[in-house]
C-alpha cells in the first residue's frame, strides 16, 4: 500500500467514524446494560469531562484495562511525586475500580474517549496534555493523529505486538508508517516487540523489559485472608486465575479427578468477574458445591470451588495458595501475566497459547518455576504432582520468587527513557505549583 493510499484509508477511517457518532448512544447504552459501562459516567466516553482540569503541566495516561493499569502505578507515581498532574483514562469498568482503589484521588480518573474525532477533539481541547502515554498495545488511530495535530508528543510504554498483529500491520505498513510517525518514542518490552515497531516505522524505540516485574505484590486485606485461611485449614488448595470460558469447566473437571485423593479445595478466580453467575450455574449444575467470595460466605469442609468473583483482590486469592493454574492459555490465546503468582510464592501452571507474555514464561520456565500443560489431562497430573510433592513445589516458588527479582529494572529504564519528557514538565511544576481554580 502506497502512502498516499494509506492518507486515504486513514481519512476513510476518519469520515466513517463521523458517520457512526451519532449511533453511538445506542451502543454505550448496551453497554451500561451489561454493567460494561457506568451508566452515570457515560458523557466521558464522548470526550465530555467531569471534573476540572488542574492548573500547570498535566500527563495524560491511557491503560485500555486491569493489568495495564496495574503496570504503570509505579510509573504514575513517580511523575506525581515530581508535582506533574495525571488524568488517567481507561476503558473497563474493573479498571476504574483499580484506579480507585490503587491511586486514589491522587489521579484524575475518565473514561477513555471513543476513537471518533468529535470524541477525540473534545477530550483534547479540555484536558490539553503536555504529553500524553499510552500503555502496551494501546494503538488507536484517530487519537494519535489528533495528538500528532496538536503536535503533543505521544509516547508508548511497556509497548508490545503480539504474534497475530504483527503480520497484520506488515501488510498496512503505509497505514502504520503514517501512524507510528506520530509517536515521539517508543519503550519496548523486549527486543523482539522493539524490532517490530522498528519495522513498522517507529523511531526511536528503546527496551525497557517489562514493567509487571516492577509494580508492588497486589494488596490483601489481612483479615480476610485469616478468615479464610482458618476456614481451610489443614486442606490443599490450588486455583485457576484470569480465567476465560472453558478454563473454568476445566478447573471443576481437576478438582473432581483429584477432590477424592488429595481432600482439595479448589479456587477460580475468572477474569472477568461479571461471568460468575453463569460460571457458579455450570459448576453446581456439576454437582459442585460452590462458595462465592461476593456472597460472603464461610468455607466450610464440602466446599468444593471457592469462586473469586470480585475486582481487585487477586492478592488475596494467591495468598490462599501455593499453586496457580494462569488461565487465556489453554482454551484462549495470548496468555495472561504469570508474574503476579511467581511474586508472590506459587508455583505456575500454563496453557501453551502464552504469546502476549512470551518472554515472561521463557525466563519463568528456563529458571524452572512455570511448566506448561497440553490439556485438561496434563493440568491434572501437573496439580496432583505438585500437591503431593512439597519438594519439588518449594523450589519452583523459590526459583520463580528469584526470576522476578532478576527481571525487575523496566521501571527505572522507562523513567530514564522518559526524562526529556518530563524533566521539563517538573521544571514548570516547580515554578508554578499546582492550584486548584
Amino acid at each position: 500500500m502506497s502512502r498516499r493510499l494509506a492518507r486515504a484509508a486513514l481519512a476513510l477511517y476518519r469520515w466513517g467514524g463521523l458517520a457512526l457518532y451519532p449511533v453511538v448512544g445506542p451502543y454505550l447504552a448496551l453497554r451500561a446494560a451489561k454493567g460494561k459501562e457506568e451508566r452515570s459516567r457515560r458523557r466521558e466516553r464522548y470526550g465530555v469531562a467531569s471534573i476540572e482540569r488542574p492548573h500547570g503541566p498535566l500527563v495524560w495516561f491511557h491503560a485500555a484495562s486491569v493489568g495495564e493499569t496495574n503496570a504503570i502505578v509505579p510509573l504514575i507515581k513517580e511523575v506525581r511525586r515530581r508535582g506533574i498532574a495525571v488524568v488517567l483514562t481507561t476503558g473497563t469498568v474493573t479498571s476504574a475500580k483499580v484506579v480507585q482503589d490503587r491511586l486514589g484521588n491522587d489521579v484524575i480518573h475518565q473514561y477513555v474517549p471513543l476513537d471518533l474525532k468529535p470524541a477525540v477533539s473534545r477530550f483534547l481541547e479540555y484536558w490539553h496534555p503536555d504529553l500524553a502515554i499510552m500503555v502496551e498495545s494501546e494503538i488507536w488511530p484517530m487519537t494519535i493523529l489528533e495528538l500528532g495535530k496538536r503536535h503533543i508528543p505521544q509516547v508508548l510504554v511497556n509497548a508490545r505486538i503480539s504474534d497475530r498483529s504483527f503480520p497484520r500491520w506488515k501488510r498496512r505498513h503505509a497505514i502504520a508508517d503514517a501512524l507510528f510517525e506520530n509517536f515521539a518514542l517508543v519503550i519496548a518490552q523486549s527486543e523482539t516487540d522493539a524490532e517490530r515497531f522498528r519495522t513498522l516505522g517507529a523511531l526511536p524505540v528503546l527496551v525497557s523489559g517489562n514493567l509487571k516485574v516492577d509494580t508492588d505484590a497486589p494488596p490483601v486485606d489481612p483479615v480476610a485472608l485469616k478468615t479464610y485461611l482458618d476456614q481451610i485449614g489443614t486442606r490443599r488448595t490450588w486455583a485457576a486465575i484470569s480465567t476465560f470460558e472453558g478454563e473454568e469447566a476445566a478447573a471443576g473437571n481437576v478438582h473432581r479427578v483429584l477432590k477424592e485423593r488429595t481432600g482439595l479445595l479448589t479456587i477460580i478466580v475468572p477474569r472477568h468477574p461479571e461471568r460468575g453467575d453463569a460460571i457458579f450455574d455450570m459448576l453446581t449444575a456439576r454437582g459442585l458445591k460452590v462458595v462465592r467470595r461476593t456472597s460472603g460466605e464461610p468455607l466450610t469442609p464440602d466446599t468444593d470451588v471457592f469462586l473469586g468473583d470480585t475486582i481487585g483482590e487477586m492478592g488475596l486469592y494467591l495468598r490462599m495458595t501455593e499453586i496457580a493454574f494462569v488461565g487465556r492459555s489453554l482454551f484462549a490465546e495470548g496468555g495472561q501475566n504469570p508474574l503476579e503468582p511467581a511474586m508472590l510464592g506459587c508455583a505456575v501452571l500454563s496453557g501453551g497459547n502464552v504469546q502476549n507474555f512470551r518472554e515472561a514464561y521463557q525466563q519463568l520456565a528456563r529458571n524452572g518455576s512455570a511448566k506448561m500443560v497440553r490439556d485438561v489431562e496434563m493440568l491434572a497430573k501437573g496439580v496432583h504432582y505438585l500437591l503431593m510433592n512439597d519438594e519439588t513445589r518449594r523450589q519452583m516458588i523459590e526459583a520463580g520468587q528469584e526470576t522476578v527479582q532478576e527481571m525487575r529494572g523496566a521501571l527505572r529504564a522507562t523513567i530514564k527513557g522518559l526524562e526529556p519528557y518530563i524533566n521539563p514538565l517538573t521544571v514548570k511544576a516547580r515554578l508554578h505549583p499546582r492550584q486548584t481554580s
